[in-house]
């Protein structure tokens, strides 16, 4: 049975419409997800909407709709994201689905057994927008003196009943487990959050709500709702079938991956294991807090006017050409930046002039020079041999490695160092010369290429899996070959004695252009 492998998108809170760092992070966990299941895992990927809490009521109740109808609404512009970025999610829960009523209550229910929490009062600093606690020394000032959050949103003076959580209780388990190698990554996220968990004395979480009722009602306590990141994070454990403890949960938890915003790392690295620790339940495996989006350099805001949706970046440039910006730009786990030019120069100088025209490039020769049928390998030069060392290596060990390890950005830039090196092969042998002057020497190179290019097109399908799938379907590559190490068999010779034969090429990536009214 194949080795599982479970990752997650963070739960997206849909009090708005999807944004373009929704967009990355689903693009980003997608590809990792379709690299396991070519290093042949099986794979689950869950993703999802955080319907509850006060935040979610206020807009709601603001625009004047019913609280679960908006949320409905909400939710499926995230789902639609999903598919229009060709993210192949194996789950979409929804937070206010039954099933996920019954697992945060059974997870309640678990951490209530392990005396870990009581009714008391709670006094404090909230930030509805934020949806987080912040104690007095946590505070900023803004404009005026008034009081904000760290995130630097603004926060209300809260006094309510409220169960508490002993996170307190917790502390040096959460010291130790961030100290662990591997569990928080990258670096610097792992800095912050143990410098807040040694900078602090721990105090005991504010776990329940009395003001507001859109939430999953606490067992037992009529009145109470859970606090919204209980509720949330409980959706990892609800997409792989808990509060069931067989089947899919037993083989898919703990987690391989949480895939997160820097923003909600302490959530993550401090509430969250806590409460599974409570709850009698193994700590995920590794939680990675990728970086912002920036658009030229700066946060997006209404107020600007900078915000973008990507599902329309997607339906202008291409949903792969927006997957490959995204993943190759910006070097995962830091913030980076976007814009309509930089999407068009990266995707038009490496997809589609050097990528998309090598392919362009050697199918058509073989079109026309070989009517078709996969040229003849005659005697391997120096040359040849260099070239498939060089992209034999990129494709079944440096981009394995770096994907494996999370660094996406450098497993596209060693990709690009190998389509590089066979656009120089190209050039320096020039088969549309040897065509005349060595017929079997043209098509050795010619064959050459098409291995290199089957190589390259299987390597890079995690990250745009549309159109490398549809330069494999039309080069006769077959679906078991499509992984690192199958396309590194001797698969060309069956395939060119065979009845395959090419049809006429078609070009992949089409060049992209700036229009006028395009907006900055």
């Amino acid at each position: 049975m194949a080795e599982p492998f479970y990752i997650t998108t963070a739960i997206a809170y849909p009090n708005g419409k999807p944004h373009i760092g929704h967009a990355y992070e689903a693009i980003a966990a997608d590809s990792i997800a379709r690299f396991q299941r070519m290093q042949g895992k099986d794979v689950r990927l869950v993703t999802g909407s955080d319907e509850h809490g006060l935040k979610m009521d206020q807009t709601a109740r603001g625009l004047g709709r019913d609280t679960l109808e908006f949320a409905t609404e909400m939710s499926n512009y995230f789902r639609m994201m999903c598919d229009s970025l060709n993210v192949q999610y194996d789950a979409f829960r929804r937070t206010t689905e039954e099933q996920h009523h019954r697992a945060s209550q059974a997870l309640w229910e678990a951490m209530a057994a392990s005396g870990d929490l009581y009714l008391d009062r709670y006094e404090g600093w909230y930030s509805v927008r934020d949806e987080a606690y912040y104690a007095e020394d946590e505070l900023v000032a803004g404009e005026g003196g008034i009081k904000l959050s760290p995130q630097g949103t603004p926060v209300d003076w809260t006094v309510e009943e409220s169960w508490f959580f002993r996170l307190s209780k917790y502390r040096d388990f959460l010291i130790q487990l961030n100290e662990s190698p591997g569990f928080l990554e990258p670096d610097s996220r792992r800095n912050e959050v143990l410098a807040f968990l040694k900078g602090n004395d721990l105090r005991d979480l504010s776990v329940s709500r009395t003001s507001f009722d859109w939430g999953v009602p606490v067992p037992g306590s009529p009145g109470h709702v859970m606090y919204v990141w209980v509720d949330a994070l409980t959706t990892y454990l609800t997409g792989i079938g808990f509060p069931e403890r067989e089947g899919d949960f037993a083989r898919f938890w703990p987690a391989n991956l949480h895939l997160i915003g820097k923003d909600i790392v302490r959530f993550h690295a401090v509430y969250w294991p806590a409460f599974l620790k409570s709850a009698g339940l193994p700590m995920p495996r590794a939680i990675f807090g990728h970086g912002f989006l920036l658009h030229r350099g700066e946060k997006m805001s209404k107020s600007l006017g900078n915000v973008v949706d990507p599902l329309e970046l997607a339906e202008r440039f291409g949903v792969d050409q927006l997957r490959y910006f995204l993943l190759r730009e910006v070097s995962f786990g830091q913030d980076g930046s976007y814009s309509a030019e930089a999407i068009v120069t990266r995707c038009n100088a490496e997809l589609a002039n050097s990528f998309g025209n090598l392919a362009q490039r050697t199918l058509s020769q073989i079109y026309k020079n070989c009517d078709g049928y996969l040229a003849e390998i005659s005697n391997h030069t120096q040359d040849d041999g260099a070239l498939f060392e060089l992209v034999g290596r990129v494709t079944s060990i440096d981009m394995p490695e770096a994907f494996d390890a999370l660094a996406l950005s450098q497993g596209i830039e060693a990709w690009m160092s190998a389509v590089f090196a066979c656009n120089a092969y190209i050039d320096a042998q020039a088969p549309w010369t040897l065509r005349k002057t060595d017929p079997a020497r043209m098509q050795t190179v010619l064959a050459t290429l098409y291995i290199a290019i089957a190589q390259l097109g299987v390597a890079i399908l995690p990250i745009i899996p549309a159109s490398a799938g549809k330069l494999l379907d039309a080069m006769g590559i077959a679906p078991e070959l499509r992984t690192y190490q199958a396309i590194q068999s001797h698969w060309y010779s069956p395939l060119a004695e065979s009845d395959f034969r090419l049809d006429q090429p078609v070009g992949l990536f089409p060049r992209l252009e700036l229009t006028i009214d395009e907006p900055a």
